[in-house]
């Protein structure tokens, strides 16, 4: 029988500032492909409807970093 793994939170904060980096750049390169091609409207607006979900995605990895900064800071003091 395995052993569960560990709570490994160590780079928690890097990972999640990286997804998002990576989210924004996605939202910045769907807007250009949206901008720059010759898409119909129905295709704009699942374009615009991801970007949407993209920026709920960004405000929910903020709020994680916060929480990881915050149980950081508190096992530092222990």
């Amino acid at each position: 029988m395995q052993k569960p793994n560990k709570d490994d939170r160590s780079n928690n904060v890097e990972r999640l500032e990286q997804m998002v980096e990576n989210t924004q750049q996605n939202i910045q390169e769907a807007n250009e492909t949206a901008d720059n091609m010759n898409l119909t409207a129905s295709q704009k607006e699942q374009i615009k409807e991801k970007n949407q979900h993209r920026e709920e995605s960004i405000e929910q990895f903020q709020n994680e970093i916060q929480e990881e900064k915050a149980y950081r800071e508190g096992n530092e003091l222990q």
